[in-house]
This record gives C-alpha cells, structure tokens and sequence, in this order.
C-alpha cells in the first residue's frame, strides 16, 4: 500500500516536472520569438515598412490568422489601418476601412490591453460588414510612442481554435512596447530624411535662380513648385502674390488640380499670418485658402511665405489629396526654411539686375552725354560751315549740293538725339518700346527690300504706358505690313511722337493707294486698337496716292 501511494506520488512529480519543461521549453521559444521579432524590427527605418512588420510578428508570434495596426489620427479616429491576412480581393470586398467604431473605438477610448473569447459578444461590438471572414477570438493592446498611444494593435482567430492566453497578453504587450521604439526610431529617420529632402531642393532652387539667365521667369517659379510638390508628397503647389488690394492671386500652379494664373484665392487669416510672421502654417479645411469652389478633393494645406516676414514675394501654398494625412511637424519647419532660401535667392537676383541695370544706365547716361556733348555739336558746326560756303560760290549744282549734304546732317542730328532720348530712358523692364520699334521696322524693311525712313520724337521710353505700347507696336506692325505687301511703295516713312498726354503713330507710302480703305479688316483693327484706348485713327488713302495712317492715344488715364 505505502509502495503503491509512493509510485503515484513519483509518477505525478514526474509529469509535474515534464509539465514545467514543457511549460520553460514553450516560454523559451516564446521568448526567442519575441527577440526575434525585436529584432526584425529594427532591420528597416521606413515607417510603413516598419508598421506592417509589427503586424506580421505579432501574428507569427501569438499564432493568429488575422492582425492589424491602427493608427490613430488628430481626430481621434483611425487615420490608417494596416492588415495582415485578409487579401486584396478580400479588402476590396469589405469595402471602406474601420475609422474607429464598435470593439477598435473602445481600444481607442480606454488604451489597455483587451482580450475576447467572442469578439461578436462584446457590448460594443457594431458587427462585420458584408463580406468580412468571420472572427471570433480577440486580443488588442495599445501601441504607445514616447508615452502617448500612437495606435492599437489587433489579433483575432487563433490558429488553434483556442482563445488568447495571459502569456498571448503578455507577448502581445511586450511587442507593442517594442514596436513603439522602432517606430519612434522610424518617425526620425523619415523626419531626418524629409528635412534633407528641403535642404537639397533649397539649395538647388536658389542655384538655378542665381545662374539663371531669366530667373523671374515663369519656368523658373514653376520650377519652385514642381521641387515643393515632390518633397512635401503633395498634390498641388500653388505660388501666390498679395495684389495691392490685399487679395491673393495665383502666380503659377502645379500638379493633378492646377489652378488657372490668375485665380484669386481666398483671403484668409491664416495666408495673412504666415505674409506677416515668415514661419509656416497648416489648415485641415482647404477651403480655407481655396476657397470652396476650389478646393474638391483637396485635404491638408501647408502655407509658407518665399523670404522672411515683410518681403514681398508671395507665399508657397501645397495642399495634398482629400482623406491624406496631415503635414508632419518636420515639415513645418523645413518648409519655413526653404520659403527663406528660396526669397533669399530671388531678393538677391533682384539686387544683382538693379546693380547690372544700374552700370548699364551709368554707360548709358555716359554715351548718350558724349553724343550730345562733343558728336552733335561737332555735326551742328560742319553744318554751318557748309553754310557758310555759299558766299563763295555762286554755281547751282554746288547751292544744290550744300543743301542736300545740310539736310542729310540735320537727319543725322535729328537721329542722335533719338538714340540719346533711348539712352537715358529711365525704364526698367526687358526691353524699351524703341527696341520694339526698330525691330519692328527692321523686319518690315527686310520684307520691302529697303529702309522705311523712322523719326522718334519726345520721351518714347518713358512716357507710354505698356498697355498703349502693346497696342502701338500691333498697329505698327499692322500698318507696315500692309505697306510692304498691298501698295507697291517705294518709300514708307513713320513717325512716332510722345507729346504732353498723348502718342501719336504716323505711318505713309507712296504706293498705290486704296480705293475704300474702310473696307480692310487690318485697318478696321487699327481703328478698335485706338477706340479701346480712348483714341483716334484716321486713314487717308486714294489709288495712285499713297496711304496715311495716324493713330493717337492717351498715355494718362
């Protein structure tokens, strides 16, 4: 009997002691499990690598045939949701993804960890959607970053048809512990990454402007953009200028949603801030900049100003798709600093032109002196000299000369001084209208196999507005044009003048004249060029008598 109670005794010591072997042999390989995963998660710094890896150990390690990370969003609800198990074919049969309801909104609201043997029986269950594979089995754990809950980690159907076990739990934690440092360590390399990404497009931008040859080009602000779309991940780049008025203009855009030159935008406190302060700022509602006829499909909106606070070269407005994330603290900052490179490099173009127009007209002013000064003056005193040759001849032929060789040195002055006139024009922009003009008449004269005769009187450069000018060099055009082509002229002779409060253009030819004038449709736009301007046009012509066009306008308002 004692015998017998002692083999009992030893036998259930022996399953006991092959019990707890197991029980250490399955805890090791639990724990190897564990590191392992550790391990794996550490082997890639992309944050979405990261989060799907997180999802895949955990499902390896607790054995569970479904997983899934949920990320939580500003709002409060699900920004993201990454699964393991179910397939694409699957996910496109569930339809839109959880945004934080039911038994994953209570994980949101009370952050600790919840296991399940019924996933259906919880209170706050909201049921599965159609087409979504049955689940029973549950175990969720919060995923925490620096100490606040950066999303829930989800399992459900064990492999073995059993429920999750305390030890499940525990592993469960000490992943999600894991997972938030490599995802903290993820979040600063991508950070790190993003804010190298700015310096790099920075730093290139402000190249191409200062080496540009047109670096207030449009090509070169859409050049902004395109580098501010791609390293922001947006989907619109938008490059703006307060008017006078205070209201916003698109000056270029780029991307899938582009909008018109042109466009104003909303006038916003948020634009105004950023104008006022140089440092960046985000909206959740585009509307807010777009306005709300421009802003469909449009999400986050990230405002930065191009220069320091107070300048006066617009801001960079980016905006990303509708339902993306919000723009990361990281590019907040980063964004400030490139809008300050970018301003810098176009306030330092600017000054370079200033400087470079500056010694132009210094020469300019210097030349036009000499002309005036020693040229014209030495042209005027041969002019009387040949005047004064008359006394000592009384032959015709020699009269006739002196005159003619006179008149040609009056031409000459003449011309000179209209080049000093051009010489000191006090116009800043890319080219004066007297270079539009002489080009004008040098492609008109090519065509007409001779030099129309061109006088320029009054201050042509300074005194005409560009909007007269653009309609001036159209009817100049216009008019030689039908000289060279219709009439037959052997001579065409113009004559522009800037008098107090007005230009004329006279344009004639000794061709051959028209019949009814009116009836041309090129002359018929001279007449609407001038009206549009408040001005007047005027034809004269008749066959065998030559044409003469005069156009006049305002150049004040």
């Amino acid at each position: 009997m004692w015998r017998e109670s002692m083999r009992r005794r030893m036998h259930e010591m022996v399953g006991e002691v092959s019990d707890r072997a197991d029980a250490l042999l399955q805890t090791q390989e639990h724990m190897e499990g564990l590191l392992a995963a550790v391990v794996s998660l550490a082997e890639d710094l992309s944050l979405e690598a990261v989060l799907d890896r997180v999802v895949h150990s955990a499902c390896e390690l607790l054995g569970a045939r479904y997983g899934a990370l949920g990320v939580i969003g500003e709002d409060g609800r699900l920004s993201h949701f990454i699964t393991v198990g179910i397939d694409q074919d699957g996910i496109g049969l569930i339809g839109d993804l959880p945004t934080g309801h039911g038994v994953l909104g209570h994980l949101i609201r009370e952050p600790k960890p919840l296991r399940l043997h019924d996933l259906g029986e919880h209170p706050g269950a909201a049921g599965f959607p159609a087409g979504h594979p049955p689940m029973k089995s549950f175990l969720g754990v919060p995923v925490r970053v620096r100490g606040a809950v950066f999303g829930n980690l989800y399992l459900t159907e064990k492999n073995d048809g059993q429920d999750f076990t305390d030890e499940d739990e525990d592993l469960a934690v000490a992943l999600a512990a894991a997972s938030g440092v490599a995802i903290q360590n993820a979040r600063l390399f991508e950070d790190s990454a993003r804010r190298q990404r700015w310096l790099e497009a920075g730093m290139e931008i402000s190249e191409r402007l200062i080496t540009a040859s047109h670096p207030l080009h449009p090509d070169c602000l859409d050049l902004i953009a395109e580098r501010a779309l791609f390293t922001s991940g947006s989907v619109l780049a938008v490059i703006a200028s307060p008017g006078i008025d205070g209201t916003l203009r698109c000056g270029t855009s780029v991307g899938a949603q582009s909008l018109p030159a042109g466009q104003e935008l909303s006038a916003s406190a948020l634009a105004a801030a950023v104008l006022e302060t140089g440092e960046s700022a985000t909206a959740r509602d585009p509307r807010e900049v777009f306005g709300p006829d421009a802003a469909e499909k449009l999400g986050p909106v990230l405002v930065s100003a191009l220069g320091h606070k107070g300048t006066g070269n617009g801001i960079l407005v980016l905006a990303r798709a509708e339902g993306a994330a919000d723009y990361p603290q990281s590019d907040l900052s980063s964004s400030t600093v490139f809008g300050a490179q970018v301003g810098l490099a176009l306030d330092l173009v600017r000054a370079n032109r200033l400087r470079e127009e500056h010694v132009l007209f210094t020469d300019r002013d210097r030349i036009a002196r000499d002309l005036h000064d020693l040229v014209i003056q030495r042209l005027f005193a041969a002019g009387l000299s040949l005047q004064t040759l008359r006394r000592y001849t009384a032959d015709p032929a020699a009269h006739e000369r002196i005159t003619g060789v006179t008149k040609e040195l009056d031409g000459t002055i003449r011309d000179l001084r209209n080049t000093i006139y051009s010489l000191q024009s006090g116009r800043t922009g890319t080219e004066l209208l007297t270079d539009h003009v002489l080009r004008t008449v040098q492609e008109a004269a090519r065509g007409a196999g001779f030099a129309p005769n061109l006088q320029l009187t009054g201050p042509v450069d300074d005194a005409v507005p560009e909007a007269v000018a653009a309609q001036l060099l159209a009817v100049l055009a216009e008019g030689l044009s039908n000289a060279v082509r219709h009439s037959g002229a052997g001579e065409i002779s113009i004559s522009l003048t800037v008098r107090e409060g007005a230009v004329e253009l006279l344009i004639t030819d000794n061709g051959c004249g028209f019949e009814n004038p009116a009836r041309l449709s090129g002359l018929a736009n001279m007449k609407h060029r001038a009206a549009a301007l408040r001005g007047d046009c005027f034809i004269d012509s008749s066959p065998g008598h030559g044409t003469r066009v005069s156009w006049t306008a305002p150049t004040t308002a």
